[in-house]
């Protein structure tokens, strides 16, 4: 029987009793961050790291049974070491090693390699078994530098601001949302939140992520002037009557996604923003090769893709099915 398997519930570590990331309620649960297809309610005790905490009690409740483990602390249970590693994806994330007889499997979750001021970064795990996302798994899937990606945004926000119109950006409330605010230049104008983005902010700053100041949009009056600001919404937003507030504005929309043809057009936006939290075609390939695995099980994504690939460098590569949706849609 090998150290995790497949079950109904999710990844199973039979000899240390726990899940990974599991998708029906279980006993003891592992957790790699809090995005919702990863850490879900009803689970009788958690496991995750200390920057994790404070999106999960939000997201799951404030009583929620949570321990949390500094990465690279080891925590035996039921005599299978298991730690948490960084893995560069949003606030808290982990990947999860567990040793178990001398050997070593690890579970990426999501990741990525690309600089991000608002996590911890990505560090390889040597591991005899990989599990490894594969959410743009495909070659056509290459970021560019981030600092290039936010020299676009504020050149934007700049013209937009000097022609007397609002700016709205949408990003993922969790992560995506926090990751545009810390790269964008605050001194072009105020920046201002949905209730969903400031939520989210508030538990950054508390881990000690500097983001620059926001306001609430609720918090304003429906008249104030919104000509040179920066507004960032979840994807929900658009298209709903709260925009109506902005008065004239321009659009853009932050995903990995944009990085296909005609994504722009279908989200029908200004600016589409190739930026995702999920590693790009090279990254997941220098991820895989970091870790010396010669198993690897691939996950959420261009599953076949990526599997015939590592088949034919010689690695011992299968599909494993889970129910992770990695960057739904054009959303995260």
């Amino acid at each position: 029987m090998p150290l995790l398997e497949h079950t109904a519930c999710g990844l199973y570590c039979a000899a240390g009793d726990f899940h990974i990331d599991p998708w029906r309620p279980v006993d003891r649960a592992v957790i790699t961050h809090a995005h919702a297809d990863h850490a879900r309610p009803g689970h009788a005790r958690y496991l995750a790291t200390p920057h994790a905490e404070g999106v999960l009690r939000n997201r799951l409740g404030a009583e929620v049974n949570l321990e949390c483990v500094r990465y690279g602390e080891v925590r035996e249970l039921n005599g299978v070491r298991v730690s948490l590693h960084p893995a560069g994806h949003v606030l808290g994330s982990a990947q999860v090693r567990v040793e178990h007889r001398g050997e070593v499997w690890v579970v990426s979750g999501d990741y990525k390699l690309d600089p991000d001021p608002t996590c911890v970064p990505f560090e390889p795990v040597r591991c005899h078994t990989f599990v490894t996302e594969s959410t743009f798994g495909l070659p056509v899937y290459r970021w560019e530098d981030p600092s290039r990606i936010f020299a676009t945004v504020n050149a934007w926000w700049q013209r937009n601001a000097d022609a007397g119109r609002a700016s709205v950006l949408f990003g993922y409330a969790f992560g995506k949302a926090q990751r545009l605010l810390a790269g964008v230049d605050a001194g072009i104008g105020p920046i201002f939140v949905h209730g969903a983005v400031e939520a989210l902010n508030r538990v950054y700053r508390e881990a000690g992520i500097d983001l620059p100041a926001t306001q609430m949009v609720s918090e304003v009056e429906r008249k104030f002037d919104y000509s040179r600001a920066l507004i960032v919404a979840p994807p929900s937003a658009q298209g709903t009557p709260w925009l109506k507030r902005f008065g004239d504005y321009a659009d853009g929309f932050a995903s990995g996604w944009m990085a296909i043809r005609g994504a722009k057009k279908q989200r029908n936006v200004d600016l589409g923003l190739v930026l995702s939290d999920h590693a790009d075609w090279p990254s997941l390939i220098r991820a895989i090769e970091a870790t010396g695995a010669a198993n690897i099980r691939v996950t959420h994504g261009s599953v076949p893709v990526m599997v015939r690939y590592l088949q034919e460098r010689g690695l011992n590569a299968e599909a494993l099915d889970t129910e992770f949706e990695g960057e739904g849609g054009a959303v995260s």
